[in-house]
């Protein structure tokens, strides 16, 4: 039977030694060069682009679904690229690792930027098979992807990216044109843009110890508790994910005192060593077995590898602790809601938190089912409120919010089943709790 047990032996994890995650602040006070230019002909950004934006209620890929300004997750990508190579007269490409959910409707949007000042790849991931959870036996009857195959198939984690990268030729295509690193992220990642002292640290390493894997790494916050971290194992640097933890450990795991970093999934990668390990087949991903059940009660099992999980492969590898403002993903409308508001703002693509805003920490915001979809989201809100001076925001049953809104402090709203809250124009909330029947009607 298949082994889902973790792959870890717990009593053999120790926190990793001191120098092998450094703070930001100390890799970018060493300042940049006048050759930095340089540094960016030699690197190619990477977004993981398989996802689709159904937990958001929206059909296609999710780095379609408008962000800010009409702006999608892939527009605001390509105005950041756009203005590196501006800015430094540079050719920083950008390469898409598309699923087969996403391929067909992404290439025929990268029509759009023919024009703009950045050249663009996509390649695409792998198609498994997915597994019936009780014969261990692909539910799938030929390769087909219609008809009754078209839940037999799954992307197989973005830990594929190693093999479909070489696989689609592109890696010898960028090494051949002197490509050295590869900046990868999520393309919901806001937060994840290219950052030159990270940059400039990879190329002035001595040769002799060229460093070829750099985890971005982040505290952890009460959110963040299944976020995966980084461990020492067997002398060398690991992630571990909540996937691999055995149970009796996964409270420990959660805890902010043992581990207090996690992964953001912004990793910079050396191209020559992803040539090697993947000629040398010494990648060796941990497995994480995933068990879904289909839509028509289907138990199945879908086998996955997660990108950073071959940080242990790489030579030199570390990790840096960098500040939260690149962690800044879009998964839910609650962060949605975030990245639309004054709260940020936005400038060639990249967005960063308002010089208003006294603390820099993000606002908690929780927003219940009637905003899940971004349809729904949108018609609750004439405009978006303003929340610069917001800490926490909880918003539960059926509740609008009038034009020029502002919330502050603590704001807690919940509509009763069956009643209605609409929060009128120009309302100012400040530490308020909002509950049961407040509607207003137009006479």
């Amino acid at each position: 039977s298949l082994n889902c047990g973790p792959s870890v032996d717990w009593a053999k994890i120790s926190r990793p030694p001191e120098d092998s995650i450094q703070p930001y602040e100390k890799i970018r006070a060493k300042g940049l060069p006048a050759s930095i230019s340089a540094s960016l002909n030699k690197l190619v950004v990477v977004k993981l682009n398989g996802g689709l934006g159904t937990s958001m209620g929206c059909k296609g890929p999710k780095s379609l679904i408008s962000v800010r300004n009409e702006n999608t997750f892939l527009d605001l990508t390509v105005q950041q690229i756009e203005h590196l190579n501006k800015t430094y007269d540079t050719n920083v490409a950008l390469v898409l690792m598309n699923s087969f959910n996403t391929d067909e409707d992404t290439k025929k949007i990268l029509q759009k930027y023919t024009h703009h000042r950045v050249k663009i790849h996509t390649f695409n991931q792998s198609r498994y098979p997915r597994i019936n959870k009780e014969s261990l036996l692909p539910i799938a009857n030929d390769l087909g992807m219609s008809g009754e195959n078209s839940e037999a198939w799954y992307p197989p984690g973005h830990g594929d990216i190693y093999a479909s990268f070489a696989n689609s030729g592109l890696l010898d295509q960028l090494i051949a044109e002197g490509k050295e690193y590869i900046f990868v992220s999520n393309i919901d990642n806001l937060g994840a843009t290219v950052d030159l002292s990270i940059l400039n640290h990879l190329m002035s390493q001595p040769a002799d110890r060229r460093c070829e894997f750099i985890m971005e790494v982040t505290d952890k916050t009460r959110a963040d508790v299944k976020g995966g971290t980084l461990i020492q194992y067997e002398n060398h640097l690991r992630l571990l994910e909540i996937a691999q933890v055995p149970k009796a450990h996964v409270d420990e795991f959660k805890s902010v005192t043992k581990f207090k970093i996690f992964n953001t999934n912004n990793l910079w990668i050396s191209l020559p060593a992803i040539k090697r390990l993947q000629e040398k087949n010494s990648m060796d991903l941990e497995i994480i077995v995933n068990p879904k059940t289909l839509d028509g009660g289907l138990n199945v099992i879908q086998l996955e590898t997660a990108v950073g999980a071959a940080i242990k492969s790489f030579d030199n590898a570390m990790g840096i602790n960098v500040p939260r403002s690149r962690f800044l993903p879009v998964k839910t409308s609650s962060d949605l809601l975030l990245v639309m508001s004054n709260l940020y703002t936005l400038d060639a693509g990249s967005l960063t938190m308002s010089k208003k805003r006294e603390f820099p920490t993000t606002p908690h915001v929780k927003l219940g089912s009637s905003f899940t979809k971004v349809q729904d989201f949108l018609t609750r809100f004439e405009n978006i409120p303003d929340m610069l001076e917001l800490d926490h925001l909880t918003v539960s049953g059926d509740v609008t919010f009038g034009k020029n809104v502002t919330l502050k402090g603590t704001v807690i709203i919940i509509a009763n089943h069956g009643d209605r809250i609409d929060i009128p124009a120009g309302a100012v909330l400040e530490n308020k709790i909002v509950s049961g029947n407040l509607r207003i009607l137009d006479h």
